[in-house]
This record gives C-alpha cells, structure tokens and sequence, in this order.
C-alpha cells in the first residue's frame, strides 16, 4: 500500500530519483522483482532486461508511475458493468489479490482460472499456465472465440 501511496501521490518526485540513479532505478524494480514474485529465481539476464526497459525506453523510469496518480482520480468516467468478454488468471501471490466474486460481479467474466503457483510477474514465472488460459478462452466453442470481427479466434486441436 506504502508503493501505491507514493505513487498515487507524488509520482514525479520518485521519478526524478529512478531517472538520476540507474542504482536507485536497479534497487526499486529489483526489490518487485523479488518480492512480487512466488519465489521465482530471476537471472541476472532477465533483472537486467527489466532495468534496461525502464532505463533505455524514449518515456524513461518516470513513465510508469504516472497510471498511479491518474487512477487516484475519480474513475466513473470508466463506465460501469463492461460487456465485452473478459478473462482473469489468479495468481496467489500476485500484490493485490481480491476475490473472484468481485471481478463476476461488476464485469462479463467469461473465463477464470486460479492457479496454485505465480505472481504479479506471472507472464514470466509462470507462462505456459498464462499461454494456456488465453489459448481456452478464446478457442473454438468459448464465449470469447471470434470476438474480434474478421478473426476466427485460437483453432486447438
């Protein structure tokens, strides 16, 4: 809550400090990398990749603390109860885990899937479970197949 704090309120401030120090920038993803993750074993490759995205990217480390204090704001603009299909993967230690009821209460959830290992990093820590939640969402027969017009969805066999 402490990040989402800092963040939500005065995102520039830390990003002055993660744009200054490319030890300040490594420090902060790191300590997610660790913490967010289902005791992943991170390479030094794949910590470096992360760092060089934010160091190296045209926007810099700043870039993505600003969603924080846009979502502060008020979100009815949002629309409420969407009708366009969506999945969600459930991750245990993923940062924030809220109940699946919520999510089917205020969205068309048309797939859902818990799995008993990952985090907020699951695309990494856990990406053939991922790779197979998208793939049964949209394939042949689901509620999501051919939900983009002209595209026929995931053919599995």
């Amino acid at each position: 809550q402490g990040y989402f704090g800092q963040q939500s309120t005065q995102p520039q401030t830390l990003g002055y400090g993660l744009t200054d120090s490319p030890v300040g920038l490594l420090a902060w993803i790191y300590e997610k990398l660790v913490l967010w993750t289902d005791n992943y074993n991170w390479s030094d490759d794949e910590v470096l990749t992360w760092i060089s995205l934010y160091w190296f990217s045209r926007a810099g480390p700043a870039a993505s603390l600003r969603i924080y204090f846009e979502l502060r704001g008020d979100c009815e603009d949002m629309g409420r109860n969407p009708t366009i299909p969506m999945g969600a993967s459930f991750f245990p230690k993923e940062v924030l885990v809220l109940p699946a009821a919520w999510l089917r209460n205020s969205n068309n959830v048309v797939f859902e899937s818990h799995h008993k290992t990952g985090g907020h990093f699951a695309a990494t820590e856990r990406p053939e479970e991922l790779v197979r939640d998208v793939q049964k969402m949209f394939a042949k027969g689901s509620p999501a197949f051919a939900i983009v017009p002209g595209r026929t969805g995931i053919n599995i066999g």
